[in-house]
């Protein structure tokens, strides 16, 4: 792995910065309208890793603007996994009884076009302040069940080290905390901003895991390698979380490689890979639920079970997530049932419990 030759000397941080890309004028002037219609920005450091000369390039295809995305499918949703619904105050959702979500920003270093939350990033009032977070840490501490804090977003990484440190230490002050779990496309889309600044603003009483975004090992170059070293020596947990899109990462070579790369340059678990949400406007980006399920399988032969993430469905409306993959049973009769293999096979099992005792009788003790 090598760090991309510089292509350009630009940064994509509005509409009209699209026209200093090498873009065919025709595609540009297409796909303005949902430059216009939704948050746009990239780093120069994520846009040199594009080969402008594919149309079809998997780093172009997550950062640039499509006409495709203004065709919604009325099936789609405007909150496609009911965040809303599920916050009891400002800056906070609480889905599980142990773990909450909170919003110190709504501002990302890079808009992500399959973003399920693209509809209320860089919204009015979505800046950090200790004023705004308020209610969501007294939330935090009004809960004794909660174990975990998971920083979100937009992408807590965009705030300054003296804000992160504020917010870790407001957290960790909460007795009941055990862990702070922070998800972030900074390392992927800008590693230098992983520093021992940033480190030292995350060490303390808490357990800290940092759970990356990586959808194409194209993306994982020497800086992110440098910055995924620095944060396990911090004693960090490393974790990754992918969403399979049609066109990026939705073939067996493709997604064998990111997960074999996260583990062994990055040390990062492949922890899930999402299937893409309801979001309005992403039908071009979204597979079937049997080609995932078929990707799984695959990838469940060709690497060790380290490299493969939980393929998870999260259900619209707030339902959470549920796991989907090849690997259950096919049939049960009681307390016999039938598994397939890796290589196809149908494999019986029976449970050898006390409430299945031989059909002779139960053995002498």
């Amino acid at each position: 792995m090598t760090e991309a030759p510089p292509r350009h000397g630009l940064s994509l941080r509005d509409e009209s910065d699209l026209d200093r890309l090498p873009l065919d004028p025709a595609t540009r002037e297409r796909d303005r309208a949902a430059a216009r219609a939704y948050a746009v920005r990239a780093p120069r450091r994520y846009l040199e890793l594009i080969d402008w000369g594919d149309p079809a390039d998997p780093v172009r295809a997550q950062v640039i603007p499509r006409a495709e995305e203004l065709r919604w499918d009325e099936r789609e949703r405007e909150d496609p996994i009911g965040d809303r619904a599920l916050s009891p105050v400002a800056r906070l959702t609480h889905r599980h009884r142990d773990r909450v979500l909170l919003y110190p920003t709504y501002r990302c270093a890079v808009y992500c076009r399959h973003c399920f939350r693209k509809e209320s990033l860089d919204a009015d009032g979505d800046d950090f302040s200790e004023e705004a977070l308020a209610p969501a840490l007294a939330h935090v501490a009004a809960h004794p069940d909660i174990r975990e804090v998971i920083l979100t977003g937009g992408d807590p990484w965009v705030l300054s080290n003296a804000q992160l440190a504020w917010l870790r230490a407001r957290v960790e002050a909460i007795p009941h905390v055990r862990m702070l779990r922070v998800h972030t496309r900074v390392p992927v889309v800008l590693p230098s901003r992983v520093n021992p600044g940033l480190v030292e603003a995350l060490r303390g009483r808490l357990m800290v895991c940092v759970v990356t975004h990586f959808n194409h090992p194209d993306e994982i170059t020497d800086a992110c390698v440098e910055a995924a070293r620095t944060l396990r020596e911090a004693g960090f947990m490393l974790l990754n979380q992918s969403v399979l899109l049609r066109g990026v990462n939705d073939d067996i070579d493709t997604l064998e490689r990111l997960s074999r790369e996260l583990v062994y340059a990055l040390g990062a678990k492949p922890y899930y890979l999402h299937h893409c949400d309801l979001t309005r406007g992403l039908t071009h980006l979204r597979t079937t639920l049997d080609e995932g399920i078929a990707l799984m399988k695959a990838l469940r032969v060709r690497t060790s079970g380290l490299c493969v993430p939980t393929y998870v469905l999260d259900l619209p409306g707030g339902g959470g997530k549920v796991p989907l993959g090849p690997s259950g049973p096919v049939s049960r009769d009681g307390f016999d049932w039938v598994f397939e293999s890796h290589d196809g096979a149908r494999c019986p099992y029976q449970e050898v419990v006390r409430e299945n005792p031989p059909r002779g009788g139960a053995p002498e003790p």
